[in-house]
């Protein structure tokens, strides 16, 4: 099956989704983020705000901040396609990119290289730590220089989804950054065992 007809189904049974199933999928996230300490062992974390119907990470960041980390979000570039991260907190001002999604006004973003830890957004996902995004290639550009670095890799990467939207395999391309872990609403799946 080719990309875009899994990027459909998938949508398809994201959205599916009730509100209350959504809002519980996002407390039990927490809880399990917990459970494994996926928080305590980054200092700066790197989220997203969710859109159409991606998986809401509201409540992990809320308790990172109150964990005292050091929080994200990606700012898009005015060209290309390399994200850089800025700073997030409660009063944080906020400014709409050209998808209308709020961006931090930070005047000295991270880049991704900075970040302990990543959480991402994604479409889909396999038992391999593949990810199907939605298309853009945002995360593939900025994260491209890990492809380099063999023995050592920062930030973690881990995908944030409903289970719902995991698949038994998916295409994938040889820039395609694996995921280290996935959290769904059911459990943290990890697929690499890559040194840090």
């Amino acid at each position: 099956m080719n990309k875009s007809t899994l990027r459909r189904q998938l949508k398809a049974a994201r959205n599916a989704m009730r509100p209350t199933e959504r809002r519980h999928a996002a407390r039990a996230s927490l809880r399990l983020a917990l459970r494994h300490g996926l928080l305590l062992r980054a200092q700066r974390i790197g989220f997203y705000l969710p859109q159409g119907g991606e998986f809401d990470v509201h409540p992990l960041l809320n308790q990172a901040l109150c964990m005292q980390r050091d929080c994200y979000l990606p700012i898009l570039p005015r060209r290309g396609r390399v994200m850089r991260f800025g700073h997030v907190g409660r009063n944080t001002r906020m400014s709409p990119n050209r998808y209308g999604i709020p961006e931090p006004l930070d005047a000295k973003p991270l880049r991704a290289r900075q970040l302990d830890l990543l959480l991402m957004p994604l479409v889909g996902f396999d038992l391999q730590g593949h990810r199907l995004g939605m298309g853009g290639g945002y995360y593939d550009a900025t994260l491209a220089f890990m492809q380099y670095r063999r023995l050592w890799r920062k930030p973690r990467l881990v995908g944030v989804a409903y289970e719902c939207q995991r698949v038994e395999a998916l295409p994938h391309e040889p820039w395609d950054m694996p995921l280290d872990a996935v959290l769904t609403e059911r459990r943290l799946h990890r697929f690499n065992s890559t040194p840090r």
